[in-house]
């Protein structure tokens, strides 16, 4: 597998668009049963679509909570203020599923990536850095209201040519009354410029269609799970499928793959590879992994070292990592990965 893009595009979106909305929900509800009891079994999803938002799914816990309550709240933290008509449906987590990791079993079957690059002190692609920086800019400024007319919804995309950015598309939903003219010159200023630094080459693109007043749930639809490659490495390498977002850490869609990023950054923190892609899959019900693999920029395995210096069971990982923590809703937003704050990037 080639791990070193020369021309790639990778994107990104606010915490306001519909289907991160999803995420951070899911998440919330997640967050709130393991700070009640850490032991918590959650797979929650949710999804909204033009003033409808239904929450469902599965959970083992002796947390009591109210998921309508939670979903409203993160709904107004974000910065709506419509109305929404909420629907709940949580049943108890099936025994067939728990049968298996009540004895440390992973939660699922599943195969797992995660990757490291020595290109940026994040560790990750400059474009994913960027594009990141560019979204998250863009909450920024409207949640200090030193831009008053952006409102929560909005995208970003940069493209990267040869090591350099060539391109940069920033989408944003903004108030009616400002002029298409406007908000170009000020985000090109305020936004892409101080980021992006030297733009004199760079192709910049705002709101393309010309208009992007209606955002949110009722400009679109969204759902828990749909932004997984904005969650990793922005489609450039794989993702074994699962969604992170409503799980708590026995699903090891979630926690082997934070796991995987972990041993991929130390891996090149430790020089031993520039670039480092590792893998991982496991059976329902069972500990030990069925496969465990690394590859380096030039296609040499590590899998060997990854094999005798860490452990991929999913109770190790959960210990390690330190997961039965209400630490989620953070993750929903931005990336789960370069960013200091989360135990799945520290270099030890």
């Amino acid at each position: 597998m080639n791990l070193d893009y020369k021309t790639y595009t990778v994107e990104s979106v606010t915490s306001g668009h519909p289907d991160k909305i999803c995420d951070q929900v899911s998440d919330a509800i997640l967050d709130e049963c393991i700070r009640q009891d850490p032991k918590s079994r959650v797979a929650i999803e949710t999804f909204g679509s033009h003033g409808l938002f239904v929450i469902g799914g599965e959970l083992t816990t002796t947390a009591e909570f109210n998921a309508e309550k939670i979903a409203r709240k993160v709904y107004k933290q974000i910065g709506y203020r419509d109305k929404l008509k909420v629907i709940t449906n949580i049943v108890k987590q099936s025994p067939d599923i728990a049968m298996g990791v009540d004895t440390g079993g992973a939660g699922d079957q599943g195969i797992m990536y995660g990757y490291a690059t020595n290109e940026t002190p994040e560790f990750l692609p400059l474009g994913v850095v960027l594009v990141h920086k560019l979204t998250k800019g863009l909450e920024t400024l409207r949640k200090s209201k030193k831009i008053p007319w952006l409102m929560p919804d909005g995208k970003a995309q940069v493209t990267i040519k040869n090591g350099k950015v060539d391109t940069v598309l920033v989408s944003t939903q903004h108030k009616d009354s400002v002029t298409h003219e406007e908000i170009e010159k000020v985000l090109t200023q305020k936004l892409i410029k101080p980021i992006i630094k030297n733009i004199d080459k760079v192709k910049i693109l705002i709101n393309p269609t010309g208009k992007f007043v209606t955002g949110g749930f009722f400009g679109d639809t969204g759902l828990t799970g749909r932004k997984i490659m904005v969650d990793t490495y922005g489609g450039m390498f794989p993702h074994g499928g699962g969604c992170f977002s409503g799980k708590d850490p026995t699903k090891v869609d979630r926690s082997g793959a934070y796991m995987c990023r972990f041993v991929a950054k130390n891996l090149v923190a430790k020089k031993l590879a520039k670039r480092c892609l590792v893998s991982v899959s496991y059976a329902i019900g069972k500990a030990e992994p069925l496969m465990v693999e690394a590859i380096d920029e030039k296609g040499k395995s590590l899998a060997s070292y990854v094999k005798k210096n860490y452990d991929f069971k999913p109770l190790s990982i959960i210990k390690n990592l330190n997961l039965r923590t209400p630490i989620f809703q953070n993750t929903a937003s931005y990336g789960h990965f370069g960013r200091e704050e989360f135990s799945w990037e520290k270099i030890i």
